[in-house]
């Protein structure tokens, strides 16, 4: 279990390795709202249905006509795929089924090979564009293995802050670690040597929260971690969904994920179901 302190935290990677960056994050808006009366707000027919009520909540992902090939093998397929502003989705599926591909475009760090790729209402260009990098500024994704500073706690989740010009961070570095359950009185002096996998997997996603980013993607978040660490993971995941953060996580731990989830996605054979 990854909550001995012999798990191998990675220091952070070059500026150029954007996948897990902590700066690739920003300030996120607030949750969808719509006024009395417009088409999905209170006034609308008809009851809503909750987080995934597309009345409520436009979608913030659309993907239309999508294709994507490593070389001549195509690995995802999906002709028609929204995922809603809100709440939590969940993704599964075998390995090699085209989960990682998907993530990756969801985290606009790939483009399709074929398709189109709209985020918030907006079409995603090219990858290279100023346009492309500041849609993804409000986008954080967070790996399987935790990539921390050779720091303090502190050091760890103010750092995306404090490379955005940000001078008082306290209070968000503390917040953001009492979203994971991680004492701020206890952790913050701590060095990243000194903390237990299922430790430094909390304070890496308190890294990513500190933004309070409009979406949170998790890949494998509680994979080798003990029980009460994927616990913790699942409430501050739920904690951001209240906030109005989109949460989608890709597990192969259906017992955790289900009753965490408001959707389930399904990839198989680079198809898209649920």
């Amino acid at each position: 279990m990854s909550g001995s302190k012999n798990q191998r935290v990675v220091p952070v990677p070059s500026k150029n390795h954007t996948p897990d960056a902590v700066a690739d994050a920003a300030p996120a808006a607030g949750p969808v709202t719509l006024a009395d009366g417009a088409p999905g707000g209170p006034g609308a027919d008809g009851p809503c249905t909750g987080v995934l009520c597309t009345r409520c909540h436009a979608p913030l992902y659309q993907l239309e006509g999508v294709v994507c090939r490593h070389g001549d093998r195509t690995v995802l397929d999906v002709p028609r795929l929204d995922i809603a502003a809100g709440g939590i989705t969940g993704v599964v599926g075998p390995n090699g089924g085209g989960k990682s591909t998907l993530l990756r475009l969801l985290a606009l760090l790939d483009a399709p090979c074929r398709g189109e790729l709209r985020f918030a209402g907006e079409a995603v260009g090219p990858l290279s564009s100023a346009h492309t990098a500041d849609l993804r500024r409000s986008v954080t994704l967070l790996l399987q293995e935790p990539y921390l500073l050779r720091r303090s706690v502190y050091e760890n989740v103010a750092f995306g802050l404090t490379v955005r010009g940000v001078r008082d961070t306290a209070d968000a570095v503390r917040g953001a670690l009492e979203l994971v359950a991680l004492d701020p009185d206890v952790f913050l002096r701590r060095r990243w040597f000194e903390l237990s996998g299922g430790e430094a997997q909390r304070v890496a996603l308190a890294a990513r929260l500190a933004f309070s980013p409009r979406v949170l993607l998790m890949d494998e978040p509680t994979a080798s971690l003990d029980e009460d660490s994927a616990a913790r993971i699942a409430d501050a995941a739920r904690a951001v969904a209240e906030q109005g953060t989109t949460v989608i996580v890709v597990s192969h731990d259906r017992d955790w994920l289900e009753p965490l989830a408001g959707r389930i996605l399904k990839v198989r054979r680079g198809r898209v179901e649920g």
